[in-house]
């Protein structure tokens, strides 16, 4: 038997993925390993909370080395994951939103054919500015119209927040957000902006029509600086609207939670993002957490089912995660999770959109 070592990325990658699989699903010893700690990328909103649990289990087991937990972006961990199987691909893929169905495909493509779904807990797309901001009342229709590309498909004109609203303040609209590569952008595509868009009759019934021209015009940000890319560094916004008072700042919840002695949550359709009205889906931008685990390393990857396991000790309502703000998930959610980390069920693609 061969191990780990006999995967180069001078291999052709149809061998890369197929010797991979057959040296990580054959050998089934940290022995065969050529890297002997876990690694995980993906999304910054899950980051601290898989930081901790990485060092929850480097306190609680010594043999194990802590693993490696890397901040790129939900999108941009999925290509990381999905590139293909052996030590130089991630075991695990953090991410604030569902694997796409695009993404499962190019997994597949890759030899990367069971991966584990599993629901670590909630999170939300809050809205928030500075102690010194004006306290804006938003609504998904009014962020829709401040930030869309071209809102109801012409071009976006509005250079205030009365442009959008009268209710609103003529201030100018500075949002700074995350990139395209992050899980927390596709989050206020998909619960904000689509959401907004959709309050218009022709668009919602564009999205029966003509599903790809609804997108572009439902969920596309403007580029010409209302909308300000901010990269996955959520500190950075924090410094950005602390400097401006009338800008605001997009990000999870978990870290408006984190910093609130510096920002505070803007209420969206008159509900305030905080841990009950995430957990009981009242806010409009709640969303859940997952990591999808790569099987084929499980048994390759000291500590890989250790860490795994770890996480359902830690994501109770007085678990670790909870104390550093992550929303906890309801009870039978956390039950199907559980039971997902023991029996580890391949996910069915043909359940992603």
């Amino acid at each position: 038997m061969e191990g780990f070592a006999m995967v180069t990325f001078r291999t052709l990658a149809i061998t890369t993925a197929a010797l991979g699989a057959l040296s990580l699903a054959g050998c089934g010893g940290a022995e065969d390993a050529s890297r002997d700690q876990v690694r995980a990328v993906g999304s910054s909103t899950v980051y601290p909370f898989a930081k901790a649990v990485a060092e929850q289990l480097a306190k609680s087991d010594a043999s194990l080395k802590s693993p490696i937990i890397e901040s790129t972006g939900t999108g941009a961990g999925m290509k990381l994951f999905c590139a293909g199987v052996g030590p130089q691909h991630p075991d695990i893929a953090d991410a604030s939103r569902r694997m796409k169905k695009s993404e499962f495909d190019e997994c597949v493509a890759n030899g990367v054919k069971d991966i584990a779904e599993i629901q670590v807990g909630l999170d939300g797309v809050a809205f928030a500015e500075s102690k010194g901001g004006a306290s804006l009342a938003l609504t998904p229709q009014d962020v829709y119209k401040a930030l869309a590309k071209a809102p109801y498909g012409q071009p976006n004109t509005a250079k205030t927040w009365h442009d959008v609203n009268p209710a609103l303040p003529a201030d100018p609209i500075l949002v700074y957000g995350p990139p395209s590569t992050s899980g927390t952008r596709d989050a206020l595509k998909e619960l904000i902006l689509a959401k907004g868009c959709d309050e218009n009759a022709a668009m919602k019934a564009l999205k029966d029509s003509d599903k790809k021209k609804h997108d572009d015009i439902c969920t596309q940000v403007r580029e010409d600086g209302a909308y300000v890319d901010a990269g996955e560094n959520d500190n950075l916004i924090v410094q950005k609207i602390e400097a401006n008072p009338k800008a605001i700042g997009i990000f999870g919840f978990s870290y408006v939670e984190e910093n609130a002695d510096r920002i505070r949550g803007l209420t969206m359709s008159g509900v305030t993002p905080t841990y009950q009205t995430i957990s009981d889906f009242s806010y409009p931008g709640a969303r859940p957490l997952y990591i999808y685990v790569k099987k084929a390393h499980l048994k390759a990857i000291p500590g890989l089912q250790a860490y795994v396991t770890q996480w359902s000790k830690l994501w109770g309502k007085d678990g670790v995660l909870a104390k550093l703000g992550m929303v906890v998930a309801p009870d039978a959610v956390l039950a199907q999770s559980t039971q997902a980390v023991s029996t580890m069920p391949s996910l069915d693609g043909s359940q992603l959109k």
